[in-house]
């Protein structure tokens, strides 16, 4: 059918770009969530050319889905939409499996065309449980919930910025034919900083900056990274919530770009041994009244009372946390400490070991970098941890915290152990989510070789939770 007949929504890059920041700056200022959905709901009704909304939630692994919704009947019927919650890993049993999606519209994001099709708009939902309340196996609206009271309750705006490493390879779905290669080819290998104007990681990089530009991440700075076609973009901090979604639509963006260009956007912690992983750095700040409560000029490093005592929380509960910062098989190959692995219980401003890592900052910018988290975790559950344990969490008063005397785990399963075993899960997920998240992770181990060794084993790759489908899961 003709282009010209069908007339779908197609703006320019610009005009994505503006519509995009005005609808960050409401999410940034807080603006009453019923004067946004009149807004959002009375444009939907009027621009004709939008065909179908996608609407996209996060399972508990944080593998991320998406449903379109036709215009109109999502003007009409928002407040009752429904799925079946039994076809998501890790959600709900066969005999409870309805739930509800919500639409948080303040997360609007329009979308480039020539990227995901013409006449679509992007929104996150939250899921709920059939008789009403947020369901808890949904870290999006626990991670809500929690960054609303602690505003509520303390005037403390949670924010945070992540740096995302990932890997392009030749081939679309090189990690789905892992079994059959049992190797992922590099579309450049030049290395830190290095490529050149147009060949394959470069032209990557380009078209993905212009898409996050023009969907409001405000970018700062893109490279190629320290292994052979490796690749970080970077862009602006943002509140909790908000970052979090931006993680999810990074990769989504990163997928469809590499997809589209013959490649393979990989987000496995270590698909290749021999040369650096990839992690996602995590930095974290708190405002109170427009004030950094990590600042502090004649502090050490010049890092707040305040932020110390977060990071003391972080570094006692690092055993904890260990498998909700690094979930997969794969991802304890990068805590390899040869290559720069953030696999020590301490603190430091200069030594990448550490799992905490004091930036330079100003009153501005002093913040808090959690090195050990890896891009494959969910960053729901990731965000939650890290301020959850952060400003609520035990403090051990470690004595000497630039000094490591424990290390995180080395393998999977002493991390589900560890996982298992932890009181201050139980506090923070609940024992029934607790249990869920441990018996994913248990599956996808139970699947892969007990010992690492020496190479990527097919089933590390096959078994990921971000690769999955169902008939590979169910060939077990």
């Amino acid at each position: 059918m003709s282009n010209e007949l069908r007339n779908f929504l197609a703006l320019p890059y610009a005009e994505l770009e503006e519509l995009n920041l005005k609808a960050k700056e409401q999410r940034k200022n807080r603006v009453d969530a019923q004067k946004i959905q009149e807004e959002r709901i009375k444009y939907l009704a009027d621009e004709k050319r939008i065909k179908a909304v996608t609407l996209l939630f996060s399972d508990l692994e944080g593998r991320l889905h998406m449903l379109d919704y036709d215009k109109k009947f999502l003007i009409k019927s928002f407040d009752n939409l429904t799925f079946d919650g039994s076809s998501i890993r890790g959600f709900t049993a066969q005999h409870e499996s309805d739930l509800r999606l919500y639409i948080d519209w303040s997360s609007f994001y329009w979308v480039p065309s020539d990227v995901f099709g013409t006449g679509k708009i992007l929104v996150f939902g939250e899921v709920h449980e059939k008789a009403g309340g947020p369901f808890l196996g949904d870290l999006r609206s626990v991670l809500k919930q929690y960054s609303d009271n602690q505003f509520a309750s303390n005037a403390y705006t949670l924010n945070a910025a992540n740096e995302i490493e990932g890997f392009i390879f030749k081939g679309v779905d090189a990690e789905r034919h892992y079994s059959e290669t049992g190797k992922f080819e590099y579309v450049n290998t030049g290395g830190y900083y290095h490529s050149l104007p147009g060949d394959p990681l470069r032209t990557f990089i380009d078209t993905v900056a212009e898409v996050q530009r023009a969907m409001g991440f405000e970018n700062e700075k893109d490279h190629p990274e320290v292994a052979p076609s490796q690749f970080e973009i970077n862009y602006s901090y943002g509140e909790v919530v908000a970052a979090a979604d931006q993680i999810q639509l990074y990769k989504l963006i990163c997928r469809q770009v590499a997809t589209n260009l013959g490649f393979t956007a990989s987000f496995l912690p270590k698909p290749v041994v021999g040369v650096n992983g990839s992690g996602m750095h995590t930095n974290v700040s708190v405002m109170k009244e427009g004030t950094n409560l990590f600042w502090d000029p004649k502090g050490e490093e010049k890092l707040s009372k305040f932020g110390w005592n977060f990071v003391d929380r972080v570094l006692t509960h690092g055993l904890d946390t260990c498998l909700c910062f690094n979930p997969s098989v794969n991802a304890y190959r990068r805590l390899d400490p040869h290559f720069e692995a953030p696999n020590q219980l301490k603190a430091s401003a200069v030594d990448r070991g550490s799992m905490v890592r004091i930036p330079i900052g100003n009153h501005k910018s002093m913040r808090v970098e959690v090195r050990s988290v890896a891009p494959d975790a969910n960053p729901y559950l990731t965000l939650y941890t890290v301020f959850k344990t952060g400003l609520d969490g035990d403090i051990a008063q470690i004595e000497n915290l630039r000094q490591a005397s424990r290390y995180l785990p080395d393998n999977i399963y002493d991390a589900i152990d560890y996982f298992r075993k932890s009181e201050w899960i139980d506090k923070i997920l609940g024992a029934d989510v607790k249990e869920r998240y441990a018996a994913l992770k248990q599956g996808s181990a139970d699947r892969c070789a007990r010992l690492l060794g020496t190479f990527v084993k097919a089933p590390e790759v096959q078994y990921h939770h971000e690769i999955y489908n169902q008939y590979l899961w169910n060939q077990f």
